[in-house]
């Protein structure tokens, strides 16, 4: 089970982190690449980000590069995405999800994850 937090309101320009945390064993973290996603209103799903499971690689898409960076602590079952300089467009909700699969891969489809959270709502308005 995933369970992401720290979603808020926020005026354009500032910040939030988000957490993504999971239940289970340690060990078995390691084996998921966690991603996230989000979707506003009215708008299709959209990736944003993934770390792979030892943490060494991540990706973020091209919107976001330069103002939000991911990580994660595996020995707390979490992954983070700090989001800075947040613009109102950037308002919606924003999910994680896992995907079981080597320690250095980050899967290529959105269909490759098998787990997710429900969601936490990020809003950017003045």
């Amino acid at each position: 089970q995933l369970v992401e937090s720290g979603g808020g309101l926020v005026q354009p320009g500032g910040s939030l982190r988000l957490s993504c945390s999971a239940d289970g064993s340690t060990s078995n973290y390691y084996y998921n690449a966690i991603g996230w996603f989000r979707q506003a209103p009215g708008k299709a799903r959209e990736g944003v980000s993934c770390i792979t499971g030892s943490g060494s690689t991540s990706n973020l898409t091209e919107s976001v590069k330069g103002r939000f960076t991911v990580s994660r602590d595996n020995s707390k079952n979490t992954v983070y995405l700090q989001l800075n300089s947040l613009k109102p467009e950037e308002t919606a909700v924003y999910y994680c999800a896992a995907a079981f699969m080597p320690p250095e891969y980050c899967p290529s489809h959105e269909y490759e994850y098998e787990y997710w959270g429900q969601g936490t709502q990020v809003t950017v308005s003045s």
